[in-house]
């Protein structure tokens, strides 16, 4: 009968502490609270290339996203919310003895292979787009954001700005330094005007982790390989 009475007392108990440390989000009013502010480092890649173009990266591949952004609570619950602005995204990746031909009249953009010939010591192809980002959020305890688990679904909308290749340091074919000067070609021609983007982000605070992963290719359809961009790395955000 004892044992009875506890095991009753004790859900009671359970069931009353539960009951009052659940809170009604709906009537939570959170007002300012989000990422307005956003800037993301990002090691950088490029998923679905050839080995004739995958074996000629090197280097530490990078980029760098800044956004601005509004975020919007719902009213059913204040620790979901949906937030869109504008940003910039910049990429920059590497290659190893390699010319790619952003110039060329031909059809396909040219990877031309230069370990048999005179080279740059780095070399990489860069590329910047105008986004608008989306995303779904939620944040485990709005009141206090800056202490609470952050989690973010999106996509991002861009169009191209510009993509060039930029050589430094002059080599020959047994690496050789022949000539300490920069060449830089710009040029879109080869590559799709506009960009979606899928993105996630998980965090703690302002700091979160975050992927990013190109839905479209980086070049047209006739102009070379079906090789999708994609980012993983750090995002800070505040204000």
């Amino acid at each position: 009968m004892k044992q009875t009475l506890f095991l009753v007392l004790a859900v009671t108990l359970i069931s009353t502490a539960f009951g009052q440390t659940k809170k009604d989000w709906s009537k939570v009013a959170v007002s300012g609270a989000g990422d307005h502010f956003m800037i993301s480092i990002s090691k950088d890649g490029w998923a679905g290339t050839p080995d004739s173009i995958n074996n000629r990266m090197g280097g530490f591949s990078r980029g760098l996203n800044i956004a601005f952004m509004l975020n919007k609570p719902f009213k059913s619950d204040a620790r979901l919310s949906i937030a869109f602005g504008v940003g910039i995204s910049h990429s920059s990746v590497f290659f190893k003895n390699t010319d790619i031909g952003l110039k060329s009249s031909a059809t396909l953009l040219p990877f031309t292979n230069l370990d048999s010939a005179n080279h740059f010591k780095k070399y990489k192809l860069a590329s910047t787009f105008l986004e608008a980002p989306i995303e779904i959020r939620y944040t485990a305890n709005p009141v206090n954001e800056k202490r609470s688990w952050k989690y973010a679904l999106g996509i991002k909308v861009g169009t191209i700005v510009n993509v060039h290749t930029k050589g430094k340091t002059l080599e020959s074919k047994t690496n050789t330094a022949l000539s300490y000067y920069t060449e830089k070609e710009s040029k879109n021609t080869f590559f799709n005007s506009t960009r979606l983007a899928a993105t996630a982000r998980i965090g703690l605070g302002n700091f979160s982790v975050f992927g990013s992963y190109s839905i479209t290719s980086l070049l047209k359809d006739y102009a070379g390989p079906s090789f999708r961009p994609y980012q993983i790395g750090l995002c800070i955000s505040g204000l």
